[in-house]
């Protein structure tokens, strides 16, 4: 039956009101981002691109780490007057770990750090770390590594340091040649403007459409001193394991083999840089390196069982998620930072199955995006998945509230209280499958109309 013309009003007013309300509280978080210094929008990011409503309300205070350099610069990469490389350099004896993108059609960049790491190239020497941003020098053919050998090349140079310990990322435009001799330009400028202090600029330098520069940082007291950490990020859009769009460079005053902290990097992947999800894309550009320099007065760490041991592994794990949680948190077009936890699964590997197929959802995402309390999409997802599932054991949250149970809606569920916590910017999805102790935690965001308009036009 036809609803009547007062029906079909009625229902085009609440569409029109929640619309308006929308808007004005779209309005109101503008107006007080512009109102704080700290989140004026960053130079470096993508022109026109507002601050991310779910941005921290500043870049941190970080530890300096003895024996780490910044410089950055604009070389015009892709942009005029945009601050678009860094330059790190790194003191002889720093041990150097990284992860890398999955993906076969991975970057020259990545590849010659991963042949480059791969061959022990040793920490007696002094390192450094190039980076720009615009261009990915991704699927670019042999000129990919030329421009690579360039670059880096130049940095050694620049620095006094052997070519093979300089290690480069380049994030932006994939398939277009890169623009080196912009960069090989400024390199001696960059070398004579290395400062301890310059990370936050550095944070800023390799971002894309990135709305804020991310940076975490922790200090540990261990044996004869204090070990201190300190990474950046940039990460906004293709964003999925194995790891995402995201370049990550962790510095720490550490003492340690590379052995060892190549082991620690690794254990610490899954549940941090491979636990988030944008859009669902890997990039062919993820690069993580960690730096140790060995300058904390602190005892060596040599046993990974030891307490020392322990607590930088839970520190260094801990600004892992804190970045991983920001580059969600910068999604493109992001409205809503989504925790999805997933309990009760068959195994471990069933639980991410069903994490990821919820954080990746389409429809999920949008029902977030318009604060509709569908559940119906969830229980969809988890179906989907691939991993085992039983619909009478299934139950599902949103919050605290219990929405889903035994096969079916929930007793108490209360559809006005479900829609009111939606509304929130924070939000916790939680799916107990009921068949074993197998758990994951991931992080997303929500998808919205905002992420359609920055990638109609990336290239323009």
């Amino acid at each position: 039956m036809a609803k009547s013309p007062r029906k079909a009003a009625e229902k085009l007013l609440r569409k029109a009101e929640k619309a308006a309300r929308k808007a004005q509280e779209a309005a109101e978080r503008a107006e007080a981002a512009a109102a704080s210094p700290a989140a004026a929008p960053p130079p470096a990011g993508k022109a026109g691109l507002a601050v991310s409503p779910l941005a921290p309300a500043g870049f941190p205070e970080l530890p300096v780490i003895a024996g780490v350099e910044f410089a950055a610069g604009a070389a015009g990469v892709k942009y005029k007057d945009r601050t678009d490389v860094m330059l790190v350099r790194l003191a002889p004896g720093t041990a150097i770990a990284g992860a890398f993108t999955r993906s076969s059609t991975r970057a020259a960049c990545v590849l010659d750090c991963q042949d480059k790491l791969a061959g022990n190239p040793g920490s007696d020497q002094g390192a450094a770390i190039v980076v720009n941003s615009g261009n990915a020098n991704a699927f670019t053919g042999a000129a990919g590594q030329r421009s690579v050998d360039a670059v880096t090349g130049a940095a050694a140079s620049a620095l006094g340091v052997p070519a093979r310990r300089v290690f480069s990322s380049s994030t932006g435009v994939i398939g277009e040649p890169l623009p080196h001799e912009r960069i090989t330009a400024i390199m001696d400028d960059l070398a004579g403007r290395l400062d301890q202090g310059g990370i936050a600029a550095a944070a800023r330098a390799i971002m894309t459409t990135d709305t804020f520069p991310k940076g975490a940082g922790a200090e540990i007291d261990a044996d004869g001193g204090t070990i201190r950490i300190a990474g950046i990020a940039k990460g906004s859009g293709m964003i999925a394991p194995d790891m995402a769009t995201m370049l990550v460079y962790i510095f720490t005053d550490a003492r340690i083999e590379p052995a060892l902290l190549q082991r620690i990097l690794s254990a610490q992947m899954d549940a941090t840089f491979n636990a988030i999800t944008v859009d669902s894309d890997t990039s062919t550009s993820d690069a993580l390196i960690v730096a140790a320099t060995g300058q904390s007065q602190a005892g060596a760490i040599t046993d990974l069982r030891s307490k020392p041991a322990r607590a930088f592994t839970q520190a260094l794990a801990g600004v892992m998620r804190d970045l991983a949680q920001q580059v969600v948190r910068d999604g493109e077009g992001a409205t809503k930072f989504v925790e999805v936890q997933v309990t009760g699964a068959a195994s471990d590997a069933d639980a991410h199955k069903v994490a990821m197929a919820i954080a990746n959802s389409p429809l999920v995402k949008t029902a977030i995006a318009g604060e509709d309390a569908n559940w119906g999409r969830v229980v969809m997802a988890v179906g989907k998945s691939g991993a085992q599932a039983d619909r009478d054991r299934l139950s599902i949250r949103f919050g605290d509230m219990v929405l889903a149970e035994n096969g079916w809606r929930a007793p108490g569920y209360d559809e006005a209280a479900a829609s009111a916590y939606m509304k929130r910017a924070e939000l916790v999805i939680g799916v107990d499958l009921g068949l074993g102790r197998g758990g994951r935690t991931v992080w997303t965001c929500d998808l919205t109309h905002g992420y359609i308009d920055i990638n109609a036009d990336y290239r323009s």
